[in-house]
């Protein structure tokens, strides 16, 4: 019923039970997150209490899932005993809580405050550089803004979840450290002073690029409230970071709407607003806006069904005709792919966007049925995506030979070395799967792993990198 079967000890693991019925929980829209999460703290504290009498963790598991009830039973329940729930979702807070209206209302409220006063807070932190002579455009602002953009707006999104995960003081206290040491080393690497019309260091835009990666990993911590242990956690905070990127894409569409109106409008009557809406109002916005965007993931994720997941089934099919299409006319033209920083860039973004959308596929999966046509095309986008990415080893592969080793050329380079094993990783899973022989679960699993794959090659690039290539 959850996955894998207790009785099979080669296959068994309490984590990946435990992992298993949450997800099958969560995905009653009747049960929220903060009901999963209580429930799940019973079962734990059931199969504690049972482990202590003598019993095996999977008897301990067996057992106190019968105690708790079934997941339709559950489900049933909550149904009856929240009905209202659904509307006070949508008009009051999205919150979820127990309790009537007011209550409901009222934490939902605290939230929305506690997120609207760390988007305020974000909006004074993105202009303080300001006070002493660093603006985000002009001679003035060197390097700063794009090494030090993560430490201004991330820091308050791992606040929200820090007071509303309820963190505790010592995890609070070891994210705060996370994030001032790895802003003290980054500001004191020594790359050449900044001068207008200068080239850009290529460690300095590398490590800009990769330290976002890891000071996210940090957000996730919190966005577990310190309980990353068990795939499903981690899972969830995919979810929410695709949820989060699809909220603030909306913002800013409908910021750069509000902007354009403004600007007509004051047009009308000879007054120029440009300079003080592109020094202030984007840039203090886009900061606020982060932290409302995650306000509003939370607030509804529980009312409707995630949004990733969903886009994910409708661009998968989408994406594999267009690596389909790109494999096909490079073979018919015999053209290569470029090499140039520019375009690497693209194509390493076209690959993390295959594993985002695979990840989100499975998670929308239920893992108890049967491999269908969605799965073969999975299959196919996963397949065309790493013979792209093949090919794009073999002309950075071609590159090195001939000119030799940069901080560009090698970043690319273990990029897609990285990818490429996700892939192949992914891909012989995938068939395994469609054959009957593996669980979904496997590939489930692989996924999450690799995340720290991911994020150790993101720092080596970020930390590593300048020192050994001379902050050039």
């Amino acid at each position: 019923m959850y996955g894998t079967s207790p009785g099979d000890p080669s296959v068994y693991s309490l984590e990946h039970q435990i992992d298993a019925w949450r997800a099958h929980l969560r995905r009653s829209r009747a049960i929220t997150g903060s009901d999963a999460a209580e429930l799940e703290d019973h079962l734990r504290e059931q199969i504690a209490a049972l482990g202590a009498e003598g019993l095996s963790e999977e008897e301990a598991f067996l057992v106190a899932v019968k105690r708790l009830g079934s997941i339709d039973a559950l489900t049933r329940e909550f149904a009856r005993e929240h009905a209202e729930r659904l509307w006070k979702q949508l008009v009051l807070s999205g919150d979820g809580g127990y309790g009537d209206a007011e209550s409901v209302a009222g934490e939902g409220s605290r939230r929305m405050w506690v997120a609207l006063a760390l988007a305020a807070a974000a909006a004074v932190a993105i202009k303080l550089p300001a006070l002493f002579g660093i603006e985000f455009e002009g001679e003035a602002r060197g390097y700063f803004y794009p090494l030090n953009i993560g430490f201004l707006t991330l820091p308050f999104v791992a606040a929200y979840f820090a007071w509303e995960r309820r963190l505790p003081a010592a995890s609070r206290l070891g994210m705060a450290a996370v994030f001032a040491l790895a802003a003290v080393v980054v500001n004191a690497f020594p790359f050449p002073s900044w001068t207008p019309g200068a080239r850009v260091p290529d460690t300095l835009y590398l490590t800009a690029l990769h330290l976002p990666i890891v000071l996210w990993l940090a957000v996730g911590v919190a966005y577990v409230g310190g309980r990353w242990r068990g795939n499903e956690r981690r899972m969830d905070f995919l979810r929410f970071t695709g949820e989060l990127f699809i909220y603030f894409v909306l913002i800013a569409l409908g910021g750069g709407v509000l902007i354009g109106l403004t600007v007509g409008l004051f047009s009308s009557i000879g007054i120029d607003v440009e300079p003080a809406i592109g020094s202030w109002i984007v840039l203090c916005g886009a900061a606020g806006a982060l932290l409302v965007a995650t306000w509003l993931v939370e607030a509804k994720q529980s009312v409707i069904e995630n949004m990733a997941p969903v886009l994910a089934r409708i661009f998968v099919p989408l994406f594999t005709l267009v690596f389909i299409a790109f494999v096909v006319t490079m073979a018919v033209t015999g053209r290569g792919i470029d090499v140039e920083r520019e375009i690497l860039i693209v194509v390493d973004l076209l690959l993390v966007v295959v594993f985002g959308l695979l990840l989100y596929s499975i998670s929308a999966r239920d893992p108890l049925a049967a491999p269908g046509v969605f799965d073969g095309i999975q299959l196919a986008l996963v397949g065309t995506a790493l013979l792209v990415d093949v090919l794009a080893l073999w002309a950075i592969g071609s590159r090195i030979s001939d000119f030799g080793f940069t901080p560009n050329r090698l970043a690319a380079l273990g990029m897609n070395l990285v990818l490429l094993l996700n892939l192949a990783g992914s891909a012989v899973l995938y068939v395994r799967f469609l054959r009957g022989g593996a669980a979904v679960q496997r590939l489930w699993d692989w996924q999450m792993t690799y995340l720290y794959v991911i994020v150790a090659w993101a720092a080596v690039v970020a930390f590593l990198f300048p020192p050994l290539f001379g902050f050039a």
